[in-house]
């Protein structure tokens, strides 16, 4: 949003959401789980949240949030919810044509969200098309998950087969160092580019070393920093068909099952990942998320007497709720 200079003193400029975009040309490197995730935990921590999902032939963060949705409504839990779009590809002949249609379609979404949430967290799918590489380019923390193996290095780097040195970078290393160029030269802002270890192999294991050893040489020369995600978890798995996250308050019936070591090992990884994205959650967030547990924890006592007596003699005395909050 462009602003002259005469108005910029006269009205103040509305802050735009913090975007987060979740990138990688390979499937199943858990994208959509850590971008549920992700938004889950900023809204537990009090922030405004809206998800949009890129992927439109799979739609997996879109079924997700459905998911989640109607689980809550199923089970009459609250579950938090972000505001989420999904942005369908173009389907005409052209391609200039399907790149304006796509164009319009996500800028509609942006518009609706910018200035009216704390973040914003974009799914992207496993491919180099147009709206991958326009979601690129506005990220100002782009998290590519990567599994912890060679097989998935190669969307970073090229290895020597023999000696497992660095012998070039891929296309989408190439596709981001482009679209952070451009990001820079719009607005001057540069991408915190982080790449999230998935499915982490034992500790001491020569693959879990060998895969450190290149990402800390690879994120000299590309400019990322790297930090450990999710471990192969059948929990995550578990949690896809009801919409949950590792976040939630899990029990009997909330799981369907009672909860286990895993589930809190689970939200640990998840805590420790939001604590090194260092994502910029703002007091406001902080101090809205501490009043709505309070005024939760409140609510399941038992009435105290001393608080009818005030209020009966303080007729001016209201109630909180938590829609105030």
């Amino acid at each position: 949003m462009w602003v002259d200079a005469e108005d910029r003193e006269a009205r103040p400029v509305p802050r735009s959401a913090h975007v987060i975009v979740l990138g990688n040309e390979k499937g199943g490197s858990g994208k959509s789980t850590t971008a549920m995730h992700l938004a889950v935990a900023l809204l537990k921590a009090g922030q405004r949240v809206a998800t949009i999902d890129l992927d439109s032939r799979q739609c997996t963060l879109t079924h997700y949030v459905d998911r989640r949705r109607a689980w809550a409504r199923k089970i009459g839990i609250a579950l938090e919810l972000p505001a989420h779009f999904c942005v369908a590809l173009g389907e005409a002949t052209r391609i200039d044509e399907n790149e304006s249609v796509e164009f319009a379609r996500f800028a509609e979404a942006i518009t609706e969200v910018e200035h009216h949430h704390d973040f914003l967290v974009i799914d992207t799918p496993g491919t180099n098309n147009y709206l991958a590489r326009l979601a690129h380019s506005m990220a100002d923390t782009l998290i590519t998950p990567l599994n912890d193996s060679f097989l998935d290095f190669d969307v970073l780097a090229t290895v020597d087969s023999e000696t497992f040195e660095l012998t070039g970078s891929s296309h989408y290393a190439e596709l981001v160092r482009e679209a952070r160029r451009h990001r820079r030269i719009i607005d001057g802002r540069l991408t915190d580019w982080v790449v999230v270890r998935n499915r982490l192999s034992g500790h001491g294991s020569r693959n879990r070393k060998l895969v450190g050893d290149g990402l800390d040489e690879l994120s000299g020369r590309l400019g990322f920093r790297f930090i450990d995600g999710f471990a192969e978890r059948m929990v995550y798995r578990e949690f896809f068909p009801r919409g949950l996250t590792a976040l939630d308050d899990l029990d009997q019936s909330a799981l369907g099952a009672p909860p286990c070591l895993s589930h809190l090992t689970a939200r640990m990884e998840v805590q420790n990942l939001l604590a090194g994205l260092m994502l910029p959650i703002n007091e406001q967030g902080r101090k809205r998320a501490a009043a709505r547990a309070e005024w939760f924890m409140s609510a399941s006592k038992p009435l105290d007497l001393d608080d009818v007596l005030a209020d009966h003699r303080d007729p001016t005395v209201q109630p909180a709720s938590p829609a105030s909050f």
